[in-house]
């Protein structure tokens, strides 16, 4: 069994639902109307993919494996702010959202440069510098998970486990 099982559910009316079930059998979920619907999975799904991929384990789906519930990570919940990792791990996110708002994937250099004006605009943590095997790891993955979710029926939901220990090592 995975330290956390993540669905996401299609819904007909084009919102989402997340859900993450924790081995212990404990559930945090969050409902994602309208708008939210169309923009939260694709989101997700990237954070599964970086924190899968770059080995992150206090990303946010790192953080609620340990217990914490999807309200509190937005840093002002009763556990305070986010650590360190998770800023790192939004950063990244982040920038990968932001190549697909615009429609164009960047060149490695491009892509570590918008990580590190967005960190230091920011002044948070510096997020690592990715090479190329890891940002083309790193799109070929989200754009596996992404099809998945293009193609699963309105009431159907995508099922992905999560396990911090079974990540790939960060760089």
């Amino acid at each position: 069994m995975p330290e956390l099982t993540i669905r996401i559910k299609k819904n007909s009316d084009g919102s989402a639902a997340l859900s993450c079930t924790r081995a212990d059998g404990s559930v945090t979920w969050q409902r994602q109307p309208g708008q939210r619907g169309r923009f939260f999975p694709f989101h997700d799904l990237t954070h599964y993919t970086v924190e899968h991929e770059l080995g992150f384990a206090r990303g946010f789906f790192g953080l609620i494996a340990a217990g914490w519930d999807i309200s509190d990570t937005g840093g002002k919940g009763a556990r305070g702010p986010l650590p360190p990792e998770a800023l790192v791990v939004e950063h990244i996110v982040g920038a990968l959202d932001a190549e697909r708002n615009v429609g164009a994937m960047w060149t490695t250099a491009e892509f570590n440069e918008h990580l590190a004006l967005a960190a230091s605009a920011r002044q948070s943590v510096a997020p690592p510098t990715l090479n190329d095997e890891q940002l083309a790891r790193l799109h070929a993955t989200r754009h596996e998970l992404f099809a998945r979710w293009r193609a699963l029926p309105p009431g159907d939901t995508l099922e992905l486990p999560f396990d911090r220990r079974s990540t790939q090592p960060t760089p």
